[in-house]
């Protein structure tokens, strides 16, 4: 209904978010991606999957109304390891109307609705692996593609998580970006899908996505209460047997963005309570998501005037960073060396600094 969050959503998606926004062509035509996806332990490189997704690749090629069905090989829409391609496939026509009598088969209301829903659920991580791979504009910009994508299947689906689901990946993009009022308005519609769903951990997932973009829209109050709102979702009994994306939004999840989210807000030692419970509950066995908590945490200790133990977090924390490849780990080393530039007297400081330079480089 017009004048919802739902609705201001979907205005928003389409100003900020267009459906083709690649160049001149896309503005005349519909455009697709078709995702490839290389079984465990194997590249989508190796000459059997290779051969295989240009076979697809070829055949879409010829559909009628296909202009184009560029080779995920010739193009560079290959991941660095080597576990996804991207084909970006071209029509003549606008999406409206594309041509579907070449479709085998027919199917349910029903069935559409869940094929809807599987699509929007491998775009969505299309989109989440675009944005883990780096973080240059092109990748952004892939990244936000597939999100907004991903949210107007989920709605074809009529699918109130899914939607939610792509609408946070939105609102953490504009958050990243310096687009907060845009941020506040995708997680208050973010918010509304989740609202009537069973499912505790995707409620708090939601919450925390709302209370996130209303403190870096220095919105106190709006952020406070929906940090409540997500503590005591995030308390609740998790839904047995669920496998969607918000279902694992696990109790250290929440308390590691719980934890940034007031270190926003200026409560310095709430924040460090929560990111050591987040450390808690994570344990050893997570390097990555360990090696990100400790270098947040190093950040807030240093913030309270504890130099002492920033250093010492920012030390365990290049102990975990070493060797593991990731975007985040990469900034929160950056910014780390950043801040100790201010510390040139004190011999550790230029050490972390030294060790940080070799994870990087």
């Amino acid at each position: 209904m017009p004048g919802t969050e739902s609705q201001r959503a979907f205005d928003l998606i389409e100003e900020r978010f267009p459906a083709n926004s690649t160049g001149s062509a896309a503005s005349e035509g519909a455009s697709a991606k078709l995702v490839f996806v290389a079984p465990d332990g194997e590249k989508v490189t190796d000459q059997a999957n290779r051969a295989a997704v240009t076979e697809v690749v070829g055949k879409v090629g010829g559909l009628d109304q296909v202009v184009r069905a560029a080779d995920p090989y010739g193009t560079a829409a290959v991941s660095k390891d080597g576990s996804t391609a991207y084909a970006s496939v071209t029509f003549e026509v606008k999406a409206k109307d594309v041509d579907d009598a070449g479709l085998e088969g027919r199917f349910t209301e029903a069935t559409g609705r869940e094929l809807f829903a599987a699509t929007s659920q491998l775009v969505h991580l299309a989109g989440w692996m675009a944005q883990d791979e780096g973080d240059t504009p092109e990748l952004r910009g892939l990244a936000q593609g597939y999100y907004a994508h991903s949210f107007r299947l989920a709605a074809e689906a009529g699918d109130a998580e899914l939607s939610a689901t792509a609408l946070r990946g939105l609102a953490v993009q504009c958050v990243d970006l310096g687009y907060r009022a845009e941020a506040v308005q995708l997680g208050e519609a973010c918010v509304e899908y989740g609202r009537h769903l069973d499912n505790p951990r995707a409620v708090a997932y939601y919450e925390a996505t709302l209370a996130n973009a209303a403190a870096q829209d220095d919105d106190r109050h709006m952020a406070t209460k929906h940090l409540a709102m997500s503590e005591t979702a995030i308390g609740r009994p998790a839904v047995a047997g669920s496998d969607s994306w918000a279902a694992h939004y696990s109790p250290g999840r929440w308390a590691h963005e719980s934890g940034m989210i007031l270190s926003r807000l200026g409560d310095l030692d709430a924040a460090e309570e929560h990111l050591h419970l987040a450390l808690d509950i994570h344990g050893l066995d997570r390097r990555r998501t360990r090696a990100i908590v400790l270098a947040d945490l190093g950040g807030v200790r240093l913030r309270q005037g504890d130099i002492d133990g920033a250093m010492a977090t920012w030390r365990d924390f290049l102990d975990c960073a070493d060797g593991i490849r990731s975007v985040k780990v990469q900034a929160a080393l950056r910014d780390m060396r950043v801040r100790l530039r201010r510390y040139s007297a004190v011999p550790e400081a230029q050490q972390l600094r030294e060790r940080a330079g070799h994870i990087t480089d």
